[in-house]
């Protein structure tokens, strides 16, 4: 949650919560421990001691579970709370703040399940009842492989810098393991909430699917406000170092809302609609290809209609063409692709007709000249 919102903890009245301003409170268990025998010192640091029998988990997710020591913990279970240079371990401060903060569950990795009998032993020697803990499954990679800190979507900043809309994210994360039972994919951050049940998390762990994510994120962008896809569109553009300012702000809003519907995440707005803001498109060598003198004199009969037409909008261009092509017995096709590729360099992008009518005659044709080399 942002800061200052009703469910911001910083605002709470558990604070500080930073665990460098924590440390009195820290000491204040660690005494309680030594008191009772639960802890002691050794070598300059202090230790807990760990029950030797199992300790048995109640998670929400996983069941029951039996933690017994490993082997390696059968020859010393005993584990460090305070190293020797005075710093709490994170076993320590993690039940502590629990404790202290009146958290009543806690939801985490499976992988903590270890963890987990170690804190609740610790929770039991401050004589305090445990929190109920959950414990679901790991985000794997695609490949099968546990998702590590340097793998691909592990940091939550790569999603903003790709240009994933946050709420998309939390969809997404939120439909792993999980889902609302009725195959929509498409769930509001409230409606999570609501119908959101621990019980209903899967067992099996989870694929992290790039390919659903960005399809999710699509959706989201095609279904948000025009004047906010709008401010993040002009946002990403200018951290891409497209130089949106030099253009018109009607044309530029005309523009980006010719990319709304198809683009699927705000980093491809330089590639899918870039050509917009430039004077000129660079067509690179497969497309100078393409011009071929067939291509090039179906382009220069495209020219000859289009710079007479007095109405220079979509219904009017898309008509234009077709009636061309069907007079001349072509498909439409052969007319639609060169054109495009001409106006903005790419095989793909906007559509056709409304891209020509947000471009304008002056720049459409001047294009079409420059690529036919018939530029005066």
């Amino acid at each position: 949650p942002t800061s200052g919102s009703p469910t911001d903890p910083s605002r709470g009245s558990h604070g500080p919560y930073f665990q460098s301003q924590r440390a009195a409170i820290y000491r204040r268990h660690v005494q309680a421990l030594l008191q009772t025998g639960a802890a002691y010192p050794h070598a300059g640091a202090v230790r807990f001691r760990m029950p030797r029998e199992p300790i048995l988990i109640d998670d929400l997710i996983v069941g029951q579970v039996r933690r017994k020591l490993t082997d390696r913990e059968e020859l010393d279970p005993d584990f460090v709370l305070v190293r020797s240079d005075g710093q709490p371990v994170f076993h320590l401060v993690n039940v502590v703040d629990d404790l202290e903060m009146g958290i009543t569950h806690v939801i985490r990795g499976e992988d903590h399940l270890a963890n987990t009998a170690k804190h609740i032993a610790l929770f039991r020697a401050l004589n305090a009842e445990p929190p109920r803990y959950a414990h679901i499954p790991l985000i794997l990679n695609p490949d099968g492989s546990k998702m590590s800190k340097r793998d691909r979507g592990a940091s939550l900043t790569t999603y903003l810098e790709e240009g994933y809309v946050p709420a998309a994210v939390v969809n997404y994360l939120c439909l792993l393991g999980w889902s609302p039972k009725d195959d929509r994919q498409v769930l509001a951050l409230a409606e999570v909430i609501e119908r959101f049940d621990l019980p209903q998390i899967l067992r099996h762990n989870a694929r992290f699917d790039h390919t659903k994510l960005l399809w999710l994120n699509s959706e989201y962008l095609r279904a948000m406000d025009p004047d906010r896809f709008h401010t993040l569109a002009v946002e990403a553009l200018i951290r891409a170092g497209v130089q949106v300012a030099r253009f018109d702000a009607a044309y530029v809003r005309a523009a980006l809302a010719t990319c709304k519907e198809k683009v699927k995440r705000l980093a491809d707005l330089k590639d899918f609609g870039g050509f917009y803001f430039v004077d000129d498109v660079v067509l690179d060598s497969a497309a100078r290809d393409e011009l071929n003198p067939e291509v090039s004199e179906r382009l220069a009969k495209l020219r000859t209609v289009l710079a007479r037409l007095e109405q220079f909008d979509a219904a009017t261009l898309e008509a234009v063409v077709k009636d061309l092509a069907a007079a001349l017995g072509w498909k439409v096709g052969l007319l639609v692709h060169p054109t495009r590729l001409v106006c903005t360099g790419r095989p793909i992008g906007p559509s056709l007709y409304h891209l020509m009518e947000v471009l304008g005659r002056e720049r459409v044709l001047r294009r079409i000249d420059r690529a036919l080399g018939t530029e005066s």
